[in-house]
């Protein structure tokens, strides 16, 4: 599938970009693959970006980042909404395969993965372990105010590895996530000394890749699998909690993830979203 090129334009401080996909910024932000997001208002939401504050909304024709410059759009929200990806084309590939996938599809066109950063995807799943949306955003945020940079806007950028490795068992308290704790240390210390290299980890073959994470204290299959989707891109990943268990177990009895093909990892979404919203 080849990237097409993102159509904007610049309207005072803000970026107004036209997309030829279906978009929902509700289904993509408030899906559960990322942490840092709130809704201000229908379809305008709030969140925090390579450490800076950012609002953005869409009205079904524009999608609009407010009071951003032209090069951190460039540079960094186009990748970050994967603007270059051409959904339509992934839905074309996936349609066709399963009557249930094709109404999952069809009851939420709008939905995309989003590229996070690898490490703040890594720890932040590592919070999500048994654990509900509201209570994961509110553990991120307290790990981003208390350990992590201060913007001039006034936001907080998630700590860096650095900052993380320099803290011991005790610092943690203040984030009032438990067991996860262990966790999140080891993840830490395994990619500070080298042990996991989260950039080269995007380069290896998905099994290859998927067992290194699961060398991490804490990190079984479904986070390994969180972590490959929405903090490498890896769309042939394909997270299972229990929503997705149930799901397959329901609607697709005689078949993997493998048989989805190469946008697993979309079609999970799709599939996610569908069956959690009844």
């Amino acid at each position: 599938m080849e990237e097409f090129k993102v159509k904007y334009k610049v309207l005072n401080k803000n970026i107004a970009v036209k997309l030829d996909d279906k978009f929902s910024l509700t289904d993509t932000l408030l899906c559960g693959q990322c942490f840092r997001w709130y809704e201000l208002s229908d379809e305008r939401f709030a969140g925090v970006v390579s450490g800076k504050y950012v609002e953005v909304s869409y009205d079904g024709d524009f999608l609009i980042f407010y009071n951003v410059s032209e090069n951190f759009f460039k540079g960094c929200l186009a990748e970050y909404f994967d603007l270059y990806t051409s959904y339509s084309d992934i839905q074309k590939d996936l349609l066709g395969r399963h009557p249930f996938l094709d109404q999952a599809i069809k009851n939420a066109p709008g939905i995309r993965i989003l590229n996070q950063d690898s490490f703040e995807t890594m720890i932040s799943f590592i919070i999500s372990q048994n654990n509900n949306i509201k209570r994961i955003s509110s553990i991120v945020k307290r790990l981003c105010e208390n350990f992590g940079t201060r913007s001039d806007d006034g936001s907080y950028a998630f700590p860096t590895i650095e900052q993380l490795a320099s803290l011991q068992k005790k610092d943690f308290d203040i984030l009032k996530c438990g067991f996860r704790v262990p966790y999140i240390m080891d993840a830490v210390r395994k990619v500070y000394m080298g042990k996991i290299d989260l950039c080269e980890m995007q380069k290896l073959p998905l099994d290859d890749a998927r067992s290194i994470l699961m060398t991490v204290r804490g990190i079984g299959p479904k986070v390994a699998e969180c972590v490959l989707l929405y903090g490498m891109h890896r769309l042939e990943a394909f997270p299972m909690d229990v929503w997705m268990k149930k799901a397959m177990s329901e609607f697709f009895p005689d078949l993997s993830p493998k048989d989805f093909g190469p946008y697993a990892g979309v079609a999970q979404q799709y599939i996610f979203h569908y069956v959690r919203n009844g």
